[in-house]
């Protein structure tokens, strides 16, 4: 059984006086893991865009999908880079609950996401097969490494790397592109890459004024939102081959009702989801 979380507490050097898009993702999935400023600002995105956490549920429904995915094609490991702070049906529960031998490394940089995802492995992990690092997207090399200094993965098998809902956060200036390179060739072959990411592609002339808002507000926080098109979030795949069904909205990637039923969305149209969803594999 899952034991709950100690109460929130903010480790050294956290910015607490803007928002942080990990804490408000929280927020949106009804996670009790942020505090009162994100909170305000989640209330605020909301307001500006009500379909928000139907946003944020259809990705974390897909996350799981892909996960389900994965472990059904005998990958049993997983790096999942920006995993943000802990949420109920996180990557190695779902994994767990498939297959025991599973093994899973969380990424981020937020310390609040690292303070209590340690916390949450510690009663819920298994230190032989679960860990969290610290470290940035944006440095391959140091972020690669402190996956393999936790002896938990090994480099020479198959490896599913998640990038969900994080690239939207690095702009163009820090290289995201030639990081994501970087990843696919340390994989090995037969890994998996997880996607996905918001764009505006298809914000229809009564949305535009609410996104223009919604994209201002972010802009406030520590995290500011990077819109891409189809064309530009393809590029992250680069060699690897999609698998079917391609790029879809979040929604419509593999839907499958059996799967986290509990983070079904109200939302109307998958375009409506405004994010990008994709699985590519290494030969």
């Amino acid at each position: 059984m899952t034991e709950p979380i100690p109460p929130l507490r903010a480790p050294r050097d956290v910015d607490l006086e803007r928002p942080s898009a990990a804490r408000m993702y929280d927020f949106f999935l009804g996670g009790e893991t942020n505090w009162a400023v994100d909170r305000a600002a989640g209330e605020k995105a909301i307001e500006l865009l009500p379909w928000v956490r139907d946003m944020a549920r259809a990705n974390r429904a897909f996350l799981r999908r892909a996960v389900h995915y994965c472990l059904a094609e005998g990958i049993e490991q997983f790096v999942d880079i920006g995993s943000g702070i802990p949420t109920v049906g996180n990557v190695h529960e779902v994994a767990n609950g498939l297959n025991p031998r599973s093994k899973v490394v969380y990424v981020d940089n937020e310390p609040v996401a690292i303070a209590h995802g340690r916390v949450q492995l510690e009663q819920n992990g298994d230190p032989d097969r679960h860990a969290m690092v610290q470290a940035d997207l944006r440095d391959p090399d140091h972020l690669w490494q402190q996956v393999l200094d936790t002896g938990i993965l090994d480099p020479a098998r198959p490896t599913a790397l998640l990038a969900v809902a994080v690239l939207h956060f690095i702009p163009d200036t820090d290289r995201p592109q030639p990081a994501l390179a970087e990843y696919r060739e340390r994989l090995a072959p037969g890994s998996a890459l997880v996607l996905s990411h918001g764009t505006l592609d298809k914000v229809t002339p009564d949305q535009q004024d609410s996104l223009d808002a919604y994209t201002r507000h972010y802009a406030t926080t520590q995290n500011p939102l990077i819109w891409r098109s189809q064309a530009e979030f393809a590029e992250f795949a680069g060699e690897f081959e999609l698998v079917e069904p391609g790029i879809t909205w979040v929604p419509d990637w593999r839907p499958d009702p059996a799967i986290a039923p509990e983070l079904r969305t109200s939302l109307a149209d998958p375009a409506q989801s405004l994010i990008y969803a994709a699985v590519a594999r290494k030969a």
